[in-house]
């Protein structure tokens, strides 16, 4: 299973939304960084996605984006080969969300 991270604030109801999404999915473990508190980590948020909004969810090194796009990416059946466990020497490493789906 990649790591995920969410870059998020603490009042935005999507965030919290997408944190249940994936703990529905069986994701233990979320990175979040709260873009609310430190200017800098937002300005990386933007810097790595384009995006002012939140969340922006990572999967390992792909950019998922907003808790919109992760349902939908879910409902195209994308999100479970990130979600699989994977073997790390024989199972190459999805680089690209567009390969998911």
């Amino acid at each position: 299973m990649e790591k995920f991270r969410m870059y998020m604030t603490g009042i935005c109801p999507y965030c919290h939304l997408a944190e249940r999404y994936l703990k529905s999915k069986g994701v233990n473990e979320i990175e979040k960084i709260r873009v609310d508190q430190n200017p800098n980590d937002r300005d990386e948020m933007m810097r790595l996605t384009g995006r002012r909004t939140v969340p922006q969810i990572f999967a390992g090194d792909i950019h998922i984006g907003g808790y919109d796009d992760l349902v939908a990416l879910d409902q195209a059946g994308g999100l479970s080969a990130l979600l699989t466990p994977r073997d790390e020497d024989t199972t190459p490493l999805v680089t690209n969300i567009n390969d998911l789906a």
